[in-house]
This record gives structure tokens, sequence and C-alpha cells, in this order.
């Protein structure tokens, strides 16, 4: 029999080292680098020099396209289909993000260039109340409307979360014939646009039942559209949480409630805190339903429940509309508060759902909670027999009126 041997030529060092196809070496970073360059130059050839066509956008656009074509073309002849392929992919979804963030930092760029003149000591400690309209930027603040925006807000949290976290609860650990209708409210509430939102407060709490314009009703606004989202966000983290933590504390004779307090809603904090903090940032920028039930005012109004009440929204949409320069530059420093705010809500988010569960929420935590089962439901048998002649059996579920006598030997 004849044996084979092959030629040492054959082999290529790629063939060697096996890696994975995103691995950018850095004649990969090379390869990138130069279908760039050579995409721009051809679409600018083409276009200043060749076509008797011209356009920016329309430039880019094209350059894009070319590049992702010379690249594949590239990587294909080098790496081979696979490597192309992914290269390819992670082109186009790494030019799609690097365009978000451009436009994100465009907008917050500009906000903070227009608003940051606004930011005083004032700003924060005055009010509208003695401002007119030859009084410079320095005088009269937004302290009305940030006492506003928080109190209204921890109600709104008061209202959405209680009845978020407990119908994710019903729709994750419940069910039942109700579980699919409710879980279609839910996804048609978060489609529902802010304006129906106020429209709906405005019709049934401050024409039906005459309880006028009030902080209160700006709460009931933001949260039926903090609700879904509180609702959504929590049920999916519930889905996290392991069958076997359940099935062990059912195990061990615990009730179905006991089970989601000490056991489901513990492992699943950080998760629940997140869809707390996206649906306060969801409400707290909203504008069009505190047009209809906060109606906004120039003073502090500490009483939430009565009378008009301003917050940050309000106060940006009432000044950016006025024709005094100082009024609008408070405009724009109350929007550059607004987006301070929002994007420190965002960020604690990130980092509390990237955050390891510790504390209550830690593996030993529930290995406790769940050890403190069989010890609480072995006192409450117990408890229920004077003569202590029944025992709770947490192997197999099942009181034996006749226990063993135990081996102390």
């Amino acid at each position: 029999m004849t044996q084979v041997t092959p030629d040492i030529e054959d082999f290529s060092p790629d063939d060697e080292i096996p890696r994975a196809p995103r691995t950018m070496l850095p004649d990969d970073w090379g390869m990138l680098a130069g279908s760039a360059l050579a995409a721009v130059g051809l679409m600018w050839t083409l276009f200043f020099r060749l076509l008797p066509i011209h356009g920016t956008v329309g430039m880019w656009f094209l350059t894009w396209v070319v590049f992702l074509a010379i690249y594949r073309y590239v990587v294909r002849q080098v790496h081979g289909p696979l490597a192309a392929t992914d290269r390819l992919v992670a082109a186009v979804l790494s030019s799609v993000a690097l365009v978000l963030f451009a436009i994100l930092l465009l907008i917050i760029g500009y906000v903070v260039v227009k608003g940051i003149g606004g930011i005083t000591a004032a700003f924060f400690t005055q009010t509208l109340e003695k401002v007119g309209p030859l009084d410079p930027e320095s005088k009269g603040g937004a302290l009305h409307a940030i006492l506003g925006t928080l109190m209204q807000l921890a109600l709104t949290v008061v209202i959405a979360v209680p009845l978020g976290i407990t119908t994710a609860v019903f729709l994750n650990e419940v069910g039942g014939r109700m579980a699919r209708p409710v879980r279609t409210l839910v996804d048609a509430m978060s489609g529902v646009p802010s304006i129906v939102a106020g429209l709906f407060i405005y019709s049934a709490v401050i024409l039906t039942l005459g309880w006028g314009f009030s902080g209160f009703a700006a709460s009931l606004a933001l949260a039926v559209l903090m609700l879904p989202t509180v609702t959504r966000t929590t049920e999916v983290v519930l889905r996290l949480v392991p069958g076997g933590l359940r099935e062990a504390a059912l195990a061990l004779g615990a009730p179905r409630w006991g089970v989601v307090l000490q056991v489901v809603l513990p492992t699943a904090r950080s998760g629940v805190s997140t869809a707390v903090i996206l649906g306060m940032a969801r409400a707290v920028g909203e504008t069009a339903p505190l047009i209809l039930t906060a109606f906004g005012v120039a003073t502090i109004n500490n009483n939430v429940f009565s009378g008009p009440q301003s917050d940050l929204p309000l106060y940006v949409w009432q000044l950016v509309r006025n024709s005094d320069g100082g009024q609008v530059q408070r405009a724009w420093a109350g929007a550059l508060a607004l987006i301070v705010i929002v994007l420190v809500l965002f960020t604690l988010a990130r980092v509390l759902g990237r955050q390891r569960r510790s504390g209550r929420g830690g593996p030993e935590d529930v290995i406790t909670s769940l050890a403190g089962f069989d010890a609480a439901f072995d006192r409450f048998h117990l408890s229920g027999d004077p003569d202590n002649q029944m025992t709770y059996d947490t192997a197999d579920h099942r009181q034996d009126p006749n226990p063993e006598p135990e081996d102390r030997s």
C-alpha cells in the first residue's frame, strides 16, 4: 500500500493557526484603511472630476457602499468567504452605530452650546414669578419646574411601579386565561401616543371628576406611559430567573407567594431596578400630556394634588415659544438640565443591568432562603400538633403520623 506524503509547501500559516473570523490583526486593519481610502478616492474622482453631478450626502453614501464592496472583496481574497461575510456584517453594524452615535453627540453638543450660558446659580434657586421681558438672563430660574418634576416623577413611580411589577409577576408566574389579554393590553399601551394619554386623563379626571389641573393629574398621565415599560422589562427579567430555584423552593413546601417574594424577586432585583429606571427615563421627558394636565405655572406649587404645577418639559415648551431672548436662553438651559437627568437615568440603568447580583439577590441568600423554607415549614407543621406526634418530611412532602424513633447511638 502506497502512503501519500503531503507536500509541506501546500500548507500556509493561516492553515496552521486557526483563529476566529472577527479577530483583527495589523494586516486586517491595513485592509480596512486601504479599502476606505480607495472608496473615498474613487468617489471623489467621479463626483468632482469626471461626472457632472454634485451632492455631499450622495457622495458619502455611495462611498460607503463602494467601501463595503471593496472591503468584502479584499477580505475574501485573503481569508475566504466566511471571514468576508463576517467582516461585511461587522462593518455595516459598526457604521450604523457610528452614525447614530454621531447624531447623538451632535444633539447633545448643540443643546450644551445653546444652554450652558443659562446654567447659573439663579437657575437652581429662583423662579419666574418676578421676571419680566426686560430682565436680564441672570435673573430668574427653573426652581419651580425642577421641584415640580421631582414631585410628579415620585408620584408617578408610586403609582406605576407596584402595578407594573405586579402585572409582570402575574404574566410570568401565574398565567392563566387572562394572561394573553393582559399581555396584549400592555403591548397596546406601549404604542399609545403620549398626547392620547394626556387626553384620556384630561377627559376622565379633569373634566368628568372636576379635579382641575394639578401635578397629580400629570402623574396619572405619566403613569399610563411608564406602566408598559416597567411591565414588559420586568417580565423579561423574571423569565431569566432559573426555574430550578422555583422548583427547589416549591419542593421544600414553600407557597407560591413565598417563592415569588423570597426567591424570584430577590434574584431579579437588579433587573427590576433597571426596569424602574428605564420607565422613569421614559416618563420624565414627556411634554404633550403635561400641557393638558399640569398646565404650568411660574411659581412654586408644593401641593401636587391641587392647582397647576410646572415641570421641566413644560417649562422648556412655554419659554422657547417666547420672542424674548432671555426667556429662550432659559428654555435652552432647561433642555440641558432635562438631558442631563435623562442621561443620568439611562447610565444608572446600564450600571445596574451589568452589576453582579450581590446582597439579598445573591446566590448565597437565595440558598439561605430555600433553607429557611425548610426550617420554617418544619416549625409550622410541628407547632400545629401540641403532642409533637407529627413530623414534616421535607424529602417527599408527606406527614408521618408515626415517626420512627431517632437512633442516637
